[in-house]
């Protein structure tokens, strides 16, 4: 195989890719500035750094929104100068694996690298909680149930995996950004305080618990609607853990409608081999233990969850045995 192989996993929050021929991961936040609606200034960590900080003229946005691209031309320049950057200009001819999320249209994702300048051989596409599953280290191939939950940015996919494929599957508009809203959106109704979408992000990251969290607080800098002036304030876990609670609901709503709809042998496979947890928003604190109480099903977590996807595409490209697992659309014709 092409040692120019490069499995992408475009989530709205972080763009993962893996290159087979240094065998490594690149991991940036999807993210891009552009300056007077034409000019991309930064990309990736660059460009998130100028979020929320940026003049009027310079738009600073994610290429994806919920799964689905909404700027093409923004993800092939992001793309392409990224991979010039971190593989010395080595594209042309390479092979791409790219993660499909569930009910996203197949072609727009091929197009996406097809019809960029990169010049590539071939475009392949893994189902995304397949390449999940595999990066979980589990064998997705044989004939048992697996469940796993995938807790992204903007989207949260729910699948029961068997023989390679997605039996069933649901993904929902909630996600880590969800939680982030709720947290600001409770902030602004009870103390009359405004903070941006990086500091309700921090807040999650440092304070957030699904279940008894741990005593805790953190001041947080942000704008008195009353007095219209920047303060400081104290946020405990008790008050993020309420303000969150309805979300994670959403999320276990959708697990539970998913195990009611499994069928019954893949359902005894579920519960022998427990349900597994990834995404970024995985790393919420005890959120393992509440997938569990409300299941009474064990609880895995990826020690890395944001790179699952990423790790399993590099075992669809490394590993003759799960090059199966990749397929084409019907406008490629590819050996």
């Amino acid at each position: 195989m092409n040692n120019h192989c490069f499995g992408c996993d475009f989530g709205s929050y972080h763009l993962k890719i893996y290159h087979k021929d240094a065998d490594s991961y690149l991991m940036q936040h999807n993210m891009v500035a552009v300056q007077d609606k034409k000019t991309m200034l930064a990309y990736g960590d660059e460009a998130y750094a100028m979020f929320e900080k940026a003049p009027a003229n310079i738009q600073v946005s994610s290429p994806m929104s919920y799964g689905n691209l909404a700027s093409i031309s923004y993800m092939q320049a992001f793309l392409k100068s990224l991979l010039e950057k971190n593989t010395k200009g080595q594209l042309r001819g390479a092979e791409f694996f790219v993660a499909l999320p569930t009910d996203m249209q197949e072609r727009s994702f091929t197009m996406l690298i097809q019809d960029s300048n990169m010049k590539p051989k071939a475009v392949y596409l893994v189902d995304k909680p397949v390449a999940a599953g595999l990066g979980l280290d589990i064998n997705v191939k044989e004939a048992q149930g697996v469940m796993v939950i995938d807790i992204g940015a903007e989207t949260t996919e729910i699948s029961v995996l068997s023989l390679g494929g997605t039996v069933i599957s649901r993904l929902i508009q909630t996600g880590g950004r969800s939680i982030d809203d709720a947290i600001q959106a409770a902030i602004r109704k009870e103390y009359n305080f405004y903070i941006g979408n990086k500091t309700a992000e921090n807040i999650k990251k440092e304070l957030a618990y699904a279940v008894e969290p741990e005593e805790g607080s953190m001041q947080i800098c942000g704008r008195n609607m009353v007095i219209g002036l920047p303060q400081m304030l104290e946020i405990t876990t008790e008050f993020v853990y309420e303000s969150i609670k309805e979300q994670l609901n959403v999320i276990m709503d959708a697990v539970k409608s998913i195990l009611e709809r499994t069928p019954p042998e893949l359902g005894v496979d579920i519960i022998r081999n427990g349900i597994y947890l990834t995404g970024g928003s995985a790393r919420i604190r005890k959120l393992d233990q509440l997938i569990q109480e409300r299941s009474g099903i064990r609880v895995t977590v990826d020690n890395e969850p944001e790179l699952s996807v990423a790790r399993g595409l590099a075992r669809v490209i490394n590993d003759k045995e799960f090059r199966s697992l990749a397929f084409v659309t019907k406008e490629q014709k590819y050996e």
